[in-house]
């Protein structure tokens, strides 16, 4: 890395930090009402997690149907394995 690109991301830091001590200061002092905001984000991603869940599910139920036919199909062709040594 040169110089520049280390002033540069060393400028991009400060900044950052100088606006969220500029918010944090805003925040503290009552000027800036966050509150409606951070209730419309969470309920946002409650939702999101919800539907996360939902397709969860569906995926987990799918897959549980496919172990048990696995389970099935391998029953059923250690019984033919059986049966062939069986007569052999």
């Amino acid at each position: 890395m040169n110089l520049n690109t280390n002033l540069k991301y060393g400028l991009f830091f400060l900044g950052g930090a100088a606006l969220g001590a500029i918010g944090a200061v805003a925040v503290s002092r009552g000027k800036l009402d966050l509150k409606p905001f951070a209730a419309e984000v969470i309920s946002r991603g409650l939702d999101a997690k919800e539907a996360l869940l939902a397709k969860t599910d569906c995926v987990r139920e799918g897959m549980e149907d496919v172990v048990a036919e696995a389970r099935a199909v391998s029953a059923q062709r250690k019984a033919a394995k059986a049966a062939e040594e069986a007569e052999a």
